[in-house]
């Protein structure tokens, strides 16, 4: 939503403790989110078969609905009987400011998900990626993981906030692939006492994204891989732009691209997003992605790229 005032001239800063505050908004906009759904959205968009696993509430109809539209599996999502999905509400003001509310609602029930069941019936998967959700689910599922032998790829994101030393190295240690962004990446330090090389020791493959200078993947013995961000970008909202480089990035593994390739297509993805209002907005041919690819990175990616575009 959007206050056209100030949220700072209806503070009375002596009267804080009595606050009761009420504003006249000029714009609504609901939008489609979510971690898991968006990139599970983006990898229908190339193709790519997925499995969306999580917890929402009756109200998911909707979005379930817009979602198989588009190619996303949802027979995995755990309804709950009593809890609305969850979801962000946020106001701003002309200067920037923001008034926000997050109500986790069904998402607690995440933790009651079993991965072998859905399993025995979508077959093994290539990774798991365990992305921001209920802390108890993340780590219910992540130790599933380990003991059942899946592949899987840590993404706390927005979770590292709220999460101690313990719960993430609980979270990252043993993953195929830990993924983050720079500043999260020093927060996993910093919170679980590792250095980056010890990080890295715990796991596969470190990739962080770097915003507009792209993104870096590092390897324990191996010389970092650098990819620059797509060439030609108009950025409009950054919302959702992580999510759909993941999906870039694995869609481009699943065709078993080598890793400059992967984070290529992961970049581009994303341009598609940061450059629309929404995480699932977005839209290309087969044409326009490939030269997209080609103008950012060359003829040779776009033909590496091509045959696994339907």
């Amino acid at each position: 939503m959007h206050f056209p005032g100030r949220f700072a001239d209806s503070l009375v800063v002596e009267q804080l403790d009595k606050i009761s505050l009420s504003f006249l908004v000029d714009d609504l906009e609901i939008r489609r989110g979510g971690v898991a759904p968006n990139i599970c959205f983006g990898l229908a968009q190339l193709g790519v078969p997925s499995v969306l696993v999580g917890a929402a509430g009756e109200d998911f109809a909707g979005y379930r609905s817009w979602l198989e539209r588009h190619g996303v599996e949802c027979a995995h999502v755990r309804i709950s009987d009593s809890q609305h999905t969850a979801r962000f509400v946020c106001t701003t003001d002309p200067t920037g400011a923001q008034i926000a509310s997050f109500y986790p609602g069904a998402m607690s029930e995440a933790r009651l998900i079993e991965l072998s069941p859905i399993v025995a019936t979508a077959g093994h998967p290539a990774y798991v990626l365990i992305g921001a959700d209920d802390p108890d689910g993340m780590l219910r599922h992540t130790e599933e993981c380990r003991q059942r032998g899946y592949r899987f790829i840590a993404d706390p994101s927005q979770q590292l906030a709220f999460s101690d030393g313990a719960l993430i190295r609980q979270l990252i240690d043993g993953a195929a692939i830990v993924m983050t962004n720079e500043y999260e990446s020093h927060m996993i330090e910093q919170k679980t006492g590792w250095s980056a090389d010890e990080v890295l020791s715990r796991v596969g493959m470190q990739v962080t994204t770097l915003g507009k200078d792209g993104v870096r993947i590092r390897r324990v013995g191996e010389p970092d891989v650098v990819v620059s961000a797509a060439a030609n970008v108009t950025p409009l909202e950054p919302t959702g732009v992580g999510d759909a480089f993941r999906a870039g990035f694995l869609a481009a593994a699943t065709w078993g691209l080598d890793l400059e390739r992967q984070a290529q297509v992961g970049c581009v993805l994303a341009a598609y997003v940061v450059e629309t209002v929404g995480t699932q907005e977005y839209g290309f041919t087969s044409a326009d992605f490939l030269a997209r690819v080609e103008a950012s990175y060359g003829p040779a990616a776009a033909a590496d790229v091509a045959s696994h575009l339907g």
